[in-house]
């Protein structure tokens, strides 16, 4: 089949977020052909080029979100028009959406403390408007001139200041009315694009949106333009960003944008024929912003597990020596026994004390509590060392990283063996890449335990990287943690130095549990997190989309007749057989009129 793969920020682009994933679903579905669609969001981006695309990538036609590209239209007075009533209605929608955070009363079926999803009212009046908008722009050719006007700014003021009107809205000043109309022109910019004619998005037979939002738009056009089904996958929610960012702005700023963007998720959650959360984190997230119980597909991200694959199967550090015996027992192979002495010298740091974090450092890893922890464990296991591993994650991660580094050196003074020697600290600052660091695989094989000590986490891309070395684990009870974990590894509360201190010291002093706790981590990951299930999945979902799709056109091989099998076989039974059959009515219940005449005798 031909799919659409609607793309923001990510794939093709070199580094872009969710490209790997998107690169290894294209690869691994060799079978089908590929059309991307992707929005831009910075020059430096497209400066730096497209990943290597396989050759099932048939086209690729991209948009930059980033800037507005003047289209040089000019609408006549008609135009102009539709233009004020569709987003006249657009506006009055969003002033009307009930108040995002709201909780419902006691006793509702959706029960305290859950987001009010949007009214009926306003999410057919947000559609219809969208809609009335994309029409308009595939009429006159854009909308880019319009969104800008003062004609817009004026329409989404008569909303605010319209009777119903929310209190947030009708308190919006000038400024915050200039304000959000420039973030719906940027919202609304896939609209003046020339992808939805029928040999663009037209022609796919499904659109796989990589995420929601913005880059969920074409396809929600695509189905209203053509009727291709949409499937959506949200391994972030992104209503739930919007929901937390522009914490500076005023009240009638967050309310007009989170109802934008909260009406825009109900409409994309209500045409997509499938939603594919990547864990029951944002699972639970899809489900309160209104999504269908019955639409929803969990698939988990899949990483690619041969880089670990030596790691995994390799001995624990503690078995090492025991292991060495056993192989002079039983006269192995020289070169056996050299390879695994290189394997012991290259992860020179290994031990059955020594603890593992690997990450990304920034406030939200709370590697303050990790420190104040581990100084629990080094009272309890005297020997025990850790390594930190990671880079700091722009400004901000730099100065945690320098605070992380003062701490360290207060609760652990150098440490030396006699009065000679020259003292280290038992807690290692390291950047991936550098000693005893080469790989990741590396990272987690130079320690008896992997810590994850995040008060903020969504999908713990590190902690699957470490049960796919086969490591024991210690984590924090965030995000989709438990989930991924399963009863692999030890999971304490977020924020608990002492918990997290206690969980490291029981795995420390018991190496057959951490043994088997590895042995079933490893397998868990390969189960459940690997590509192939990823692939797998996402190619049964395709097929069950599509066979679920009336079929649109015939699909036609190179000499003009039809292919077959490419339409359901319900297709070509003859006569109307998609239409109702009339319900047989008793013929004492039809009337009949009664003759006027009398009988002669």
């Amino acid at each position: 089949m031909r799919i659409g793969l609607l793309t923001e920020g990510g794939y093709p682009y070199v580094g872009g977020e969710g490209g790997v994933w998107c690169d290894r679903l294209v690869r691994g579905l060799d079978r089908h052909e590929f059309d991307v669609y992707a929005f831009s969001t910075g020059q430096a981006q497209e400066d730096a080029g497209w990943v290597e695309l396989p050759p099932q990538v048939q086209r690729v036609r991209t948009a930059p979100l980033w800037v507005a590209e003047e289209d040089g239209v000019v609408h006549g007075r008609r135009a102009r028009r539709r233009f004020t009533e569709h987003y006249g209605e657009l506006a009055a929608a969003l002033c009307t959406a009930a108040e995002p955070g709201t909780a419902q009363k006691p006793g509702t079926a959706q029960g305290p403390g859950i987001a009010e999803k949007p009214g009926t009212a306003e999410a057919d009046r947000f559609a219809n408007a969208l809609h009335g908008l994309a029409e308009l722009a595939r009429d006159e050719g854009g909308l880019v001139a319009a969104l800008r006007s003062e004609q817009a700014v004026r329409a989404l003021e008569r909303a605010c200041r319209a009777p119903g009107a929310r209190r947030a809205a009708r308190e919006a000043r000038v400024s915050d009315l200039l304000t959000v109309a420039d973030h719906l022109e940027r919202a609304l910019r896939p609209l003046s694009l020339d992808w939805y004619e029928e040999d663009g998005l037209g022609a796919v037979d499904l659109c796989h949106a990589a995420s929601g939002g913005i880059a969920a738009l074409p396809g929600l056009l695509a189905r209203h333009f053509f009727g291709v089904p949409l499937v959506v996958t949200e391994y972030g929610v992104r209503l739930r960003t919007h929901y937390l960012t522009r914490p500076d702005a005023s009240p009638a700023v967050r309310s007009l944008l989170a109802a934008f963007h909260g009406l825009l998720t109900a409409e994309t959650y209500r045409a997509a024929s499938y939603l594919v959360p990547g864990n029951a984190h944002a699972r639970r997230w899809q489900e309160r912003c209104g999504a269908d119980r019955a639409k929803l597909r969990t698939i988990h991200p899949g990483l690619d597990a041969t880089p670990f694959a030596r790691v995994g199967e390799d001995r624990r550090p503690e078995d090492r020596e025991k292991d060495e015996k056993r192989e002079k027992q039983e006269r192995q192979e020289k070169q056996e026994r050299q390879e695994k002495q290189e394997r012991q010298e290259k992860q020179e740091h290994a031990g059955p004390h020594t603890l593992v974090w690997f990450g990304r450092v920034e406030p939200a890893k709370d590697l303050v509590s990790l420190l104040h922890a581990f100084a629990e464990v080094r009272a309890a296991e005297p020997g025990t060392r850790l390594r930190i591993v990671g880079r700091p994650s722009g400004p901000e991660g730099e100065a945690y990283l320098g605070h992380c580094r003062a701490l360290a050196a207060q609760l652990f003074p150098d440490e030396a063996d006699g009065p000679h020697a020259v003292g280290r600290n038992p807690v290692s600052f390291e950047e991936p890449g550098g000693p005893g660091a080469e790989t990741t695989a590396d990272v987690h094989a130079g320690g008896a335990v992997t810590v994850l000590s995040s008060v903020v986490e969504g999908f713990p891309v590190g902690l699957i990287e470490a049960m796919f070395c086969g490591r024991a684990t210690v984590s924090t009870d965030v995000g989709a943690v438990v989930e991924v974990i399963g009863g692999t590894g030890l999971v304490v509360p977020p924020r608990n130095p002492r918990a997290l201190a206690e969980a490291c010291v029981s795995l420390l002093r018991d190496p057959e549990r951490r043994a088997r706790l590895g042995a079933a981590a490893r397998a868990r990951a390969l189960e459940l997190f690997s590509v192939e299930q990823n692939v797998a999945a996402f190619r049964g979902l395709y097929l069950e989309t599509v066979a679920r799709t009336p079929v649109r056109r015939p699909v036609l091989d190179g000499a003009g007749d039809p292919q077959p099998f490419a339409a359901p076989a319900e297709a070509h039974v003859p006569g109307h057989w998609t239409e109702p059959t009339p319900r047989a009515v008793p013929t004492w219940a039809v009337e009949t009129p009664e003759p006027v005449t009398e009988t002669v005798r």
